[in-house]
């Protein structure tokens, strides 16, 4: 395969991050959601390097070292942000003819919903600024989201029909149009479109990574609704059934996870927040979980650890994230081994 994107359990060089701020849409939560990024950039830390973007680095190394980050794998880049969603706007790196390649593709907000202008450079900036040492970047016409698609490492790619199809994003493009750009950008030779499943209150139009996800082995971990009186429960039924008719690359059906259904959790004007168990993060040795306080914390755990035998599986708690309508995966970037600067120091 001369074209790969990597599976996200493959060897890491770091996790991109950028931290909130006053400018951001969590000005009113400040005081709740710093801790739990400082708890993500310590997490990262003690496995491999946090590169965090931010208008203030001595605020972030501040609440970092509270924290117990290790220090020498924490990175602080003076970048300013729109918001924190790193998934959406960071580089999607990929593997060409032995080289590292940074894609930087186009983010509008989410089919133009919010403000994007300094997210949509904060990949730039970070080339230009060293962090990437000598690996190229290619900026891409085509707007395209980290979260929206899930790599097996192998050439296929999971999808949602509901993000990937979205009129403001390529309004000029059928589905087959954009198969075949991520065709030749991704070296993707296989796609698995879900057209059911949703979470109340996500802005990202059915992010793949809130939904279902990609595991070693031809594994799906991917979420259930048990509940026949929640409103999510017959499209979630809906998406099970097409992931048990899903085949592998060898023509076998996957081996399936469910991930449990949190309770629900609703903001003070009572609107429904996406909380989900499928938004972890996977880096070296381990996998970190967003729990949300919620009596089936434990149940998920215990799932993403079937799905990861041999990494430590550690929650985080993330109810503060989803405020603001993401969780843990949404927050952070994986970048894959040879993407960073291996001779920089934390700055």
């Amino acid at each position: 395969m001369k074209r790969r994107l990597p599976a996200e359990w493959e060897e890491q060089d770091g996790v991109l991050i950028a931290w909130p701020h006053e400018s951001t849409d969590w000005h009113p939560h400040l005081d709740l959601v710093e801790p739990v990024f400082a708890e993500i950039v310590a997490r990262i830390s003690r496995f491999e390097t946090a590169v965090v973007v931010a208008p203030d680095p001595e605020r972030v190394r501040r609440q970092v070292v509270q924290a117990s980050a290790v220090p020498e794998n924490v990175r602080i880049y003076r970048v300013d942000t729109n918001d924190t969603w790193a998934r959406d706007f960071g580089p999607i790196t990929i593997k060409s003819k032995g080289n590292t390649v940074l894609l930087d593709f186009g983010f509008n907000g989410w089919g133009l919903k919010f403000a994007a202008n300094l997210d949509n450079q904060a990949t730039q900036l970070l080339h230009e600024g060293g962090a990437f040492g000598p690996v190229s970047r290619r900026t891409v016409g085509l707007i395209l989201e980290g979260g929206s698609i899930e790599s097996d490492g192998r050439g296929t790619i999971l999808t949602t029909a509901a993000c990937l199809l979205e009129r403001n994003r390529n309004p000029h493009l059928s589905r087959g149009e954009i198969q075949a750009r991520l065709k030749e950008l991704l070296g993707a030779e296989r796609f698995l479109w879900l057209e059911h499943g949703y979470l109340a209150g996500d802005d990202t139009d059915s992010h793949v990574d809130t939904l279902a996800r990609f595991c070693p082995d031809d594994t799906i971990a991917y979420v259930r609704c048990d509940d026949p009186n929640d409103e999510h429960h017959e499209a979630l039924a809906a998406m099970e059934r097409e992931l048990r008719e899903f085949r592998t690359d060898c023509g076998a059906p996957y081996r399936l996870i469910p991930l449990p259904w949190p309770s629900p959790s609703f903001d003070d004007e009572g609107a429904r927040l996406p909380a989900t168990y499928a938004n972890f993060l996977v880096i070296n040795g381990a996998v970190l979980v967003p729990t949300y306080r919620d009596r089936n914390d434990a149940a998920a755990l215990k799932a993403v650890g079937e799905a990861f035998p041999g990494r430590q599986i550690i929650g985080i708690d993330c109810l503060p994230l989803i405020l603001q309508h993401g969780s843990l995966h949404c927050v952070t970037m994986q970048l894959p081994r040879g993407a960073l600067d291996q001779g920089k120091t934390a700055s």
